[in-house]
């Protein structure tokens, strides 16, 4: 019975699915901006599994991944070179949530995601630091798949 609940509960998550970057729609202070960037949100009886495919702007590619709930608490991310070792998600209404991401025990960047009310767009503003410590501000914009 509860992940059946936990299922009729992320099935209206306007998150889940495949998200690609569009790099002419989005900012990066400073840049470069990145080659390319993919997003795969999926529901898990946890609450959401989370994979981020990116390609940074020398072509590096580094891949992200967590499981996470819409809670607060922290949970561990996985990957190949991101900024943080941790993530806590928080929903803030049905298409906005903001999420802190930690290394050690160093907030190293808060994030708030928004989903467009058609659900084909999806706005996310990124202040922190980067996975080689400068500090950014992203405005990263992608589309449905």
């Amino acid at each position: 019975m509860v992940i059946s609940t936990a299922a009729v509960v992320w099935a209206a998550d306007p998150t889940i699915g495949t998200w690609k970057l569009n790099i002419a729609k989005s900012k990066f202070s400073p840049g470069p901006a990145f080659q390319s960037e993919t997003r795969t949100y999926e529901a898990v009886p946890e609450g959401v599994k989370v994979t981020i495919r990116t390609v940074d702007a020398e072509g590096k590619a580094v891949v992200s991944e967590y499981p996470a709930n819409y809670d607060g608490k922290f949970y561990p991310v996985t990957g190949s070179g991101g900024p943080a070792d941790a993530i806590a998600l928080k929903k803030i209404n049905e298409n906005t949530a903001e999420s802190t991401l930690m290394h050690g025990s160093y907030v190293v960047a808060t994030a708030r995601r928004v989903v467009s009310d058609d659900g084909k767009r999806m706005t996310i503003t990124y202040k922190g630091t980067d996975p080689i410590g400068r500090v950014v501000d992203y405005t990263l914009v992608y589309e449905k798949q």
